[in-house]
């Protein structure tokens, strides 16, 4: 998986971001794998689904572990999954 740092944090937030000015009406979706990383990028990622106004499904696929779970937790209260073996 992935490990949270600034360089996939600042393309996950300018891509929520230019998706959300695009069609704010449609859902985002987000597939994790990551083992964690840095805090404040992974910081940025939630904040930044949380401000957008179109819902962000969080789905875990394989690891969400620290920094990797935080985010996971923070996709809409109804719309978050983890695949039976992640």
């Amino acid at each position: 998986g992935q490990e949270v740092d600034s360089e996939i944090s600042n393309q996950l937030v300018g891509l929520m971001v230019f998706l959300s000015i695009e069609d704010d009406t449609k859902d985002l979706y987000l597939f994790i794998n990551s083992p964690g990383g840095w805090v404040i990028p992974g910081i940025a990622i939630y904040d930044t689904m949380q401000l957008v106004p179109p819902d962000v499904h969080t789905i875990c696929m394989g690891l969400a572990a620290s920094m990797g779970s935080f985010i996971l937790v923070g996709g809409e209260i109804t719309k978050r999954l983890a695949l039976p073996h992640a």
